[in-house]
């Protein structure tokens, strides 16, 4: 049997950008993508702080150092820039794999969304 488990999580990102016109997904400087553990295309859950949305897309790597944190396509229309969010992305193991999974866990500053 497999189960879903917390695989990256990014805590309390600043949204930097909104871009209702652009195709899909969230972009992610390419430095929390790494550092969270979360790969191009990959699917995110995003948790808005600020009003409780949730939503589902899927990441693009930003410039790295850049803190770009962007809702594009149709879940622009959930967040506001300034707002907080935490990014969240899953996988399926089994129980007994499961038990020994450490997750990547990222903090970034709050102020900018770098690693420094």
């Amino acid at each position: 049997m497999l189960i879903t488990v917390v695989k990256s999580k990014i805590h309390r990102v600043k949204v930097t950008g909104a871009d209702l016109n652009y195709v899909g997904s969230i972009t992610i400087d390419e430095d929390l993508m790494d550092g969270a553990n979360i790969v191009e295309g990959e699917k995110v859950q995003i948790v808005n702080n600020n009003n409780g949305a949730r939503l589902e897309t899927y990441a693009i790597p930003g410039p790295r150092g850049s803190g770009e944190i962007t809702l594009n396509g149709a879940a622009a229309r959930l967040v506001a820039v300034g707002d907080v969010l935490i990014l969240i992305c899953y996988a399926q193991m089994t129980m007994e794999e499961a038990r020994d999974f450490k997750p990547s866990l990222l903090f970034p500053n709050e102020d900018d969304n770098t690693l420094t």
